[in-house]
């Protein structure tokens, strides 16, 4: 019963009574109790019929009522109202619905006497930081800026790398309690359609109070919440994210979010760093060559030490073994156990760094790594290799920018230590299979994970390493774009 006549109210239209409207606005927001909301009556000029304006006072801009609104009302004399307000957006709406809807939204509702319709105006000012540079993904060589928290600041930063008539930024509508707008920002004419169609599905699907932020739409709407590989692309780069955009991806905004959410990807987007675009050709292949090398040694350098000091000594030369039993002489815990208690301390002082104020964690880092390292050393807790072994391994990580893979490989490096703990290099190979053989079946909104390399598509051939720039011509064929062909004429 209750909602039924929640939905009731909802779809209610407004009545030319003034005093009844008005009574429903304060019932609704509780006037007189919520302080925030304000209602300003006077009378217009050019009609001589008595107005109410109705908003929020946190949310409006007060010079922009006073200038745009009271002013040409009590003042000016003209055909319409929209002949004598000077905002820039006026729209008219009908529905009580849309009236609250705008008030949450920063709105200014103006209520007019012997009126079915009410007027919508534009003057919200949401406080947000100013355009400054990334916190997670540092550039060197590249545009410093870095998305904020207001949508519309957002879109001008797409909008200045973008500048293109087909550029479109639809607006979608999540929650059920808090109405929050979704942007989905992308080339009309190189976007799939059906990828377009199955985004807005997904959205539309989502029945919650609320939805405050991009982090949690993620959760929402990706396929398998419970795998430790990301299917979506989280940046805080403007330049990022167009390029994604030229390809055929489609870009997701929310106001209070300093990011955005790029889809579909695949593996090989969370080593791709824009970076690699701006420096020549050697450059660019030499970073990422580094960050292939970093890859392998944080999954597997751990449990390779494992499999062979366990179970393949022989595959160590004589010295290096006699070093490697020397030092564990006096350690009282199998090799296994060692190196987990390294990764898991590792983890600790990695969490700590995070947490603690910023001019803390270069502290807790040294303390942590030098300080108990050493003590552990020394009383013959864990052994001097295990402290190199683990120490390279988390290190690496490091180089892996991406925070959501970045928890990918790390909890991957656990699985291999452990099944390097029971057969040696036989269980690591074999974890290592079924590990590709999940990476294999994963799906970004219908696009393969491995994809243009397994299955094969025609692309720019930049999986592995980048080509030069004039010798791009393709969009990824996996997303099926429109113009698979890229404008460049290069030869």
């Amino acid at each position: 019963m209750r909602k039924k006549k929640a939905q009731t109210q909802q779809k209610q239209t407004l009545s030319s009574d003034f005093v009844n409207n008005l009574d429903q606005l304060k019932n609704c927001f509780s006037y007189g109790v919520n302080n925030d909301f304000s209602i300003r009556l006077l009378q217009a000029k050019y009609n001589n019929k008595e107005l109410a304006l109705c908003y929020y006072a946190s949310l409006v801009n007060s010079d922009k009522i006073e200038q745009s609104l009271i002013s040409p009302l009590l003042e000016q004399e003209g055909a319409s109202i929209f002949a004598i307000i000077t905002a820039e957006s006026v729209k008219k709406i009908t529905l009580l619905e849309e009236v609250i809807e705008n008030i949450t939204s920063g709105k200014v509702v103006l209520l007019m006497q012997d009126e079915k319709v009410a007027f919508s105006i534009d003057v919200s000012n949401f406080q947000h930081r100013a355009v400054s540079q990334s916190e997670i993904e540092s550039v060197v060589r590249g545009p410093k800026e870095a998305f904020t928290e207001s949508i519309h600041v957002n879109i001008s930063l797409i909008r200045k790398q973008v500048r293109n008539s087909q550029l479109i930024t639809e607006v979608l509508k999540v929650g059920e309690r808090s109405q929050q707008d979704i942007q989905l920002v992308y080339n009309k004419q190189i976007v799939n359609q059906e990828l377009l169609d199955d985004i807005r599905q997904r959205i539309n699907k989502i029945k919650v109070d609320n939805v405050p932020n991009l982090e949690s739409l993620e959760q929402y709407i990706e396929e398998r919440p419970y795998s430790i590989f990301p299917t979506i692309f989280y940046t805080e780069r403007p330049d990022n994210a167009s390029t994604y955009i030229d390809r055929g991806h489609v870009v997701l905004l929310m106001e209070s979010s300093a990011s955005c959410l790029i889809l579909p990807v695949t593996f090989w987007t969370f080593f791709h760093n824009p970076e690699d675009r701006y420096a020549r050709v050697a450059f660019g292949n030499f970073s990422r060559l580094i960050r292939y090398i970093a890859l392998f040694f944080t999954l597997m350098i751990s449990a390779i030490y494992v499999a062979l000091a366990n179970f393949h000594s022989e595959m160590i030369p004589p010295d290096l073994l006699l070093a490697i039993t020397a030092a564990r002489e006096r350690v009282p815990f199998p090799l296994i156990l060692e190196v987990i208690i390294m990764e898991v301390a590792f983890e600790l002082i990695r969490e700590a760094g995070i947490r603690i104020p910023s001019p803390l964690g270069p502290t807790i880092g040294i303390v942590g790594a030098l300080i108990l390292g050493q003590a552990a050393v020394e009383a013959n807790i864990i052994s001097p290799i295990i402290v190199i072994v683990s120490a390279l391994s988390g290190l690496t990580s490091f180089a892996i920018s991406d925070p959501s893979f970045n928890f990918t490989v790390r909890i991957s490096r656990f699985i291999f230590i452990i099944a390097a703990g029971v057969f040696g290099m036989f269980s690591l190979m074999s974890a290592l299979i079924l590990w590709l053989m999940y990476v294999v079946s994963l799906k970004s909104f219908g696009v393969p994970y491995l994809a243009p390399l397994s299955p094969t598509f025609k692309s720019n051939r930049d999986v592995y390493f980048r080509r030069a720039l004039k010798k791009e011509r393709w969009r990824p064929a996996y997303l099926l774009p429109k113009d698979l062909q890229n404008m460049n004429k290069n030869k």
